[in-house]
């Protein structure tokens, strides 16, 4: 099996890579500070809406590019490896735009593709509630018909980036009579509408991205309902699907090790001892050798898509390998680093920015976020191996 790219994939990998070098200087992270993280990440987004690279995996008819799937992975490759803040633009371009693209109408493409290939929204996802996390079919959000608008009462909790949000994509019940996966419809909500209260929800890294939102009597225009009424739920594993399906964010992990490896090398005097120590040469060989193994497992997600075949449960092998090898190559770096490895990026004796400590705390969330790691074991177990549901 030859693993080489074309000529080609191998040129568009060097134009997306010169093109980061100039519009994103390495150190951005230490240079802009965290309060205006928020702009700089919609400014960089306003830039590559210029070069059309936005949603450069979307059909050109929707702003997009018509790239082929492996330079989609290429392209998120060399972004996660430079650590573009895409966060800004994440949703709309990766989850909500896609699942428009499948079931929406023609009126709701037109009205919001063009807006998000542009970079001129941000989107949030409004699926998890308290009681309805990983169990997502339990969701007790309401959505009532009157007339010509929907009226919707409940609550959503981890919702990313609400505060900044235009727009969501919302889950919310239509039938309460019909079993739990059939009662459920997906809206389109402007998030400047009447009865929408957000609460902030500061995670362990003192950050405020995770947000509650409260519904009281908001109306939504049913024509902003996606695709047919009770059948939001089949609508949502296609959104999930998308996520779980992310290429190339392995690359962030490589980008990871190969500075953990750096600094091992030239540690300065106080830590020299580190690279003649064995346990931190094996377990850093180690590590080396689980980086390419999830870059393989995307790269199986990629080719099973060129096909034209879902990956169902190779997108849930993908996920959980790689979320759960980004924890594992934050515990060892702080493992290498020691007392060292634990500061936070502004303490005084940091090293390395402080990455693994921020790394650490990140990834313990990102085994939960996307479906926990627990699920996708069942998702695997179910739909790879034929096992009955427990």
């Amino acid at each position: 099996m030859d693993f080489r790219l074309s000529p080609e994939d191998e040129a568009w990998r060097q134009e997306v890579r010169s093109w980061l070098r100039q519009n994103l200087p390495p150190d951005w992270e230490d240079r802009i500070p965290e309060e205006q993280g928020w702009e700089f990440a919609r400014d960089f987004a306003r830039k590559l809406a210029q070069k059309g690279w936005v949603v450069p995996h979307w059909p050109k008819e929707y702003g997009g590019l018509g790239l082929d799937l492996w330079k989609q992975l290429i392209y998120r490759e060399e972004m996660a490896y430079h650590r573009a803040p895409l966060g800004y633009v994440a949703m709309g371009t990766d989850w909500a735009g896609p699942t428009i693209i499948v079931y929406g109408t023609e009126e709701q493409k037109r009205e919001h593709l063009p807006r998000i290939a542009r970079a001129e929204v941000m989107w949030c996802q409004g699926f998890s509630e308290p009681n309805a996390g990983s169990d997502l079919a339990n969701l007790q959000t309401r959505a009532v018909r009157d007339g010509d608008e929907y009226v919707v009462n409940g609550q959503k909790i981890w919702t990313s980036g609400a505060h900044r949000a235009d727009w969501m994509i919302l889950l919310a019940r239509t039938d309460p009579e019909a079993p739990k996966h059939k009662g459920i419809s997906y809206f389109l909500l402007d998030m400047k509408s009447p009865g929408i209260t957000i609460r902030p929800l500061i995670d362990m890294m003192g950050n405020h991205a995770f947000n509650q939102v409260f519904f009281e009597n908001v109306r939504v225009p049913a024509k902003n309902l996606l695709g047919e009424e009770n059948r939001g739920w089949y609508m949502a594993t296609t959104t999930l699907n998308f996520e779980r399906s992310s290429i190339g964010g392995v690359a962030a992990s490589l980008a990871l090790l190969e500075e953990l490896v750096r600094f091992v090398q030239d540690a300065p005097p106080e830590l020299a001892y580190l690279c003649r120590q064995p346990r931190v040469r094996n377990r850093l060989a180690d590590m080396a050798v689980e980086v390419q193994v999830g870059r393989m497992l995307s790269y199986n997600v990629v080719s099973i898509q060129a096909q034209g075949r879902v990956p169902t449960y190779e997108a849930s092998i993908a996920k959980l390998y790689n979320t759960e090898l980004g924890l594992r190559l934050a515990r060892t770096g702080i493992s290498i680093l020691g007392l060292y490895g634990q500061l936070k990026p502004r303490s005084k004796w940091v090293r390395l920015r402080g990455r693994f400590e921020r790394q650490y705390l990140w990834m313990t969330g990102m085994v939960v976020g996307g479906g926990t790691s627990e699920i996708q074991r069942n998702l695997i177990a179910i739909r790879g191996l034929g096992l009955p549901r427990g």
